[in-house]
């Protein structure tokens, strides 16, 4: 019996063909990283890992002072580790007020999503993401917004949905060192 690729097997948050292909039906509204008009955070698109193609954007708060660091935020987006983006105009939105707020610098992660890369490579990319944060503090770094204007004495991390579990995941992992 011949099967039709175009065939759908699941419609949820995406749809997923026969053939493989993916589908995602929300969390596709991009935004570029700008100056919010709102609250003044600026924020910025920085690499993490390019091989495996995992990056982030970072917040600055509007008051940024090299002589008053502020705390840290690394943030996990939500989506059923399926859809949305560190880049998602809801998420970018959320962390200019968040850090506005809170007055933090924030990094928020752009994981890899399923199905295309399965769980556990959301909680990988994550590790990978604090252990890139954490590097900046060395020699090695070269993020200049984080060097300047982050004490990664005071780091924390957050998320909502799948990125609340994946804050929980990271805490964990951090708390078995």
């Amino acid at each position: 019996m011949a099967t039709n690729k175009d065939e759908l097997l699941h419609e949820l948050l995406e749809r997923e063909y026969r053939d493989g292909r993916i589908e995602r039906l929300m969390g596709l509204d991009f935004v570029p990283p700008s100056v919010d008009p709102a609250t003044r955070v600026q924020s910025k698109d920085v690499e993490i890992a390019p091989e495996i193609n995992l990056s982030a954007r970072i917040f600055l708060p509007a008051n940024a002072d090299p002589s008053k660091k502020v705390p840290l935020l690394l943030y996990f987006h939500g989506g059923g580790f399926i859809v949305e983006s560190a880049f998602s105009a809801v998420y970018h939105k959320h962390l200019n007020f968040l850090v506005a707020e809170a007055n933090v610098v924030a990094v928020s992660v752009n994981y890899r999503l399923a199905p295309e890369h399965p769980l556990p490579i959301a909680f990988e990319d994550s590790w990978l993401s604090l252990k890139w944060v954490v590097s900046q503090s060395t020699d090695a770094g070269h993020e200049k917004w984080i060097q300047d204007y982050a004490d990664l004495g005071r780091v924390y991390l957050g998320g909502d949905s799948a990125g609340g579990t994946i804050a929980h995941n990271i805490a964990m992992r951090v708390g078995s060192y």
